[in-house]
């Protein structure tokens, strides 16, 4: 049996930092659908994209977050810390819907929007607004932090399950996710999309599984997932296969070297493709001692820094998204243009997370101090 309250408090893992930044910096590049810069994001060397990643390593963070919490500090302790991270997932959403919402009526007095950018139905104002803040409507563009909330919410029942061991929590998440795939039509609703939801949090939650079950693993083996050479050549294997499958070879007006004439897999239910593409990528990195090393380098840093602060930074990245699209609506997508929206959104980005660094450095010591002078005294008072 597994038993997750065994393992450690480890060292800072500078690789899922790394990975996280570099999904932060992906999305705000790919969610500007006239960016030539996104033909180069892994959407388009690959089947899966950043939200995978994202998701992936939202399990794996949560494992060694509020994990440990259940362990150490008892089940209400951990709950506490869980409800406050939703509740501060939640008011981030809502910020960046009525922050949309407004930028998109505003810039309407001056220049024509089309309605793409909200969908109709919030477009024109508030009216409907309470839907989205139920998240039972979800704009096309802010159904990730929704799909982060439920899984959040999931956790304890992902931690309970991994107490029976990491297979069980596997097989029983996989299962879901397998009917899913299945039956796609079962999905939580959403206003905007008979569909439902645009990430099936029934079949997202493997993924995220998937990561939590990876932390447990990785803090069993000293941080690294075991390296196995066959299993490194069959993941750079698919990796090449799934590049060369989804690589936009007409962009580019290059033959179509795609080896198989199959249709894109699909996203909602999650499936194998790009399941299997999302692991291969995480297991290479989270198994090699050289992307280790990388990682905690000058240039590794620089996404690092992202990755540490991945809320605010996708916060801050979706507003410029919308002022990025606004503005190649309005007056083109001219080269100049797109240089200076990606300069300017991905710089601001790192001085953002730079920002937030100096500022948590700032506020430790602070808080060691405050910790120490509530400590308790040795003999009875401490017991």
């Amino acid at each position: 049996m597994t038993n997750s309250n065994s393992f450690p408090r480890p060292r800072r893992d500078h690789r899922v930092d790394a990975l996280r930044g570099a999904a932060l910096a992906m999305m705000f590049v790919d969610h500007i659908p006239d960016n030539l810069l996104n033909r180069l994001t892994l959407r388009n060397l690959g089947f899966c994209d950043a939200a995978e990643i994202f998701v992936l390593l939202a399990g794996f963070a949560s494992m060694l977050a509020y994990g440990r919490a259940f362990a150490r500090e008892g089940v209400g302790a951990a709950l506490s810390k869980l409800g406050r991270r939703i509740g501060r997932l939640y008011v981030y959403h809502i910020g960046m819907l009525l922050v949309s919402i407004g930028v998109v009526t505003q810039w309407r007095h001056y220049y024509p929007v089309p309605v793409r950018f909200l969908e109709p139905e919030l477009a024109h104002g508030f009216a409907s607004l309470w839907r989205a803040m139920l998240l039972y409507a979800q704009p096309a563009s802010l159904n990730i932090l929704p799909l982060y909330i439920v899984l959040l919410g999931l956790f304890p029942l992902v931690y309970l399950t991994s107490r029976a061991g990491i297979g069980v929590a596997l097989a029983l998440s996989g299962a879901l996710w397998a009917l899913i795939n299945l039956y796609p039509q079962i999905n939580l609703p959403n206003w905007f999309d008979p569909d439902g939801w645009f990430f099936d949090p029934f079949a997202w939650q493997f993924l995220f599984t998937l990561g939590a079950m990876a932390a447990i693993t990785t803090q069993q083996n000293g941080g690294d997932l075991p390296r196995h050479r066959w299993i490194v050549t069959a993941a750079w294997t698919y990796l090449g296969f799934s590049a060369m499958q989804a690589f936009p070879w007409s962009d580019w007006n290059l033959p179509n070297l795609a080896p198989f004439d199959i249709a894109p897999p699909q996203k909602t239910p999650l499936s194998p493709l790009r399941l299997i593409d999302v692991l291969s990528i995480f297991y290479l990195v989270q198994s090699s001692a050289r992307m280790s090393r990388a990682a905690a380098s000058r240039g590794g840093q620089v996404l690092a820094v992202l990755g540490r602060h991945s809320l605010e930074v996708f916060a801050v990245g979706t507003t410029l998204d919308l002022l990025a699209q606004l503005l190649f609506v309005t007056w083109g997508n001219p080269w100049l243009l797109q240089i200076g929206i990606n300069v300017v959104g991905l710089g601001g980005l790192l001085l953002l997370a730079r920002w937030l660094d100096r500022r948590k450095s700032a506020r430790r010591p602070a808080m060691v101090r405050h910790a120490a002078g509530h400590a308790p005294h040795h003999g009875a008072a401490a017991s």
